[in-house]
């Protein structure tokens, strides 16, 4: 990769933090919850998923959606309604079964399928918007081997570290913690603004041939410990 080309990759992930914002206000307005199932129809599919073919509120003890993909992933692996702490109040989720959702604001346009080169077994991603400023996106990939699992966990990981070493005054990832539940660990990473106050974070997942990334964009957070509770809540969906 050029000097250029790198410069250009950078800018285009600064953007999308950006632009998650602006997204995440869209969405608010429409305040539902989309449900869609999957199915093997190719990109025909693919294209109509992007769309919610139903809507319903969401209510504290409502699933994000009732969509089903392969045995061991589906809607019910990822983050719920009920798993988000006091301050995030959730208005509505978009939930996708094609491994199309953009990973996180560092990864610029890159998918799940991207990174696994259409090799999973099974995707599921859900897309939050909350009451005030701000989203949460979740995607996962089912591997077809552990070693495959490693591979993508790994590139999931460098990933988030390119967004670690940014000049001062730049939006970036801070320091990894890892935590560990019953069949599952992660790596948790705060993020800070351009003014060094945490915004967010993000956190790549791992349970048995399972893997997932999911980010708070766009919304401060009072602590780190808001972030680390979030990315528990999704280690234990995505290991049960």
């Amino acid at each position: 990769m050029t000097e250029n080309q790198a410069v250009q990759q950078k800018s285009v992930r600064r953007n999308r933090v950006a632009a998650a914002a602006c997204f995440a206000a869209a969405l608010i307005t429409v305040g539902v919850v989309g449900t869609q199932s999957a199915t093997a129809d190719g990109a025909a599919h693919d294209a109509a998923n992007r769309t919610p073919v139903a809507a319903q509120p969401v209510t504290a003890a409502q699933p994000a959606a009732a969509a089903v993909a392969a045995p061991g992933l589906g809607s019910a692996g990822l983050v719920q309604s009920e798993d988000f702490q006091q301050g995030l109040n959730p208005v509505g989720a978009t939930v996708a079964l094609t491994g199309r959702q953009a990973l996180s604001a560092c990864s610029g346009e890159e998918t799940m399928r991207d990174l696994t080169k259409d090799k999973a077994t099974a995707y599921a991603s859900v897309n939050w918007t909350f009451d005030t400023h701000g989203m949460l996106i979740e995607s996962a990939a089912s591997a077809p081997t552990k070693a495959a699992a490693d591979t993508w966990e790994q590139q999931l990981v460098a990933l988030v570290q390119d967004c670690q070493d940014e000049p001062a005054g730049h939006w970036h990832y801070g320091a990894a913690h890892t935590l560990t539940v019953t069949g599952g660990t992660a790596r948790w990473y705060p993020a800070y603004n351009g003014d060094g106050a945490v915004s967010g974070g993000v956190a790549v997942l791992r349970s048995g041939s399972k893997v997932a990334v999911v980010e708070l964009t766009g919304r401060p957070a009072d602590a780190p410990s808001h972030v680390e509770g979030i990315a528990t809540a999704a280690l234990k969906r995505l290991a049960s």
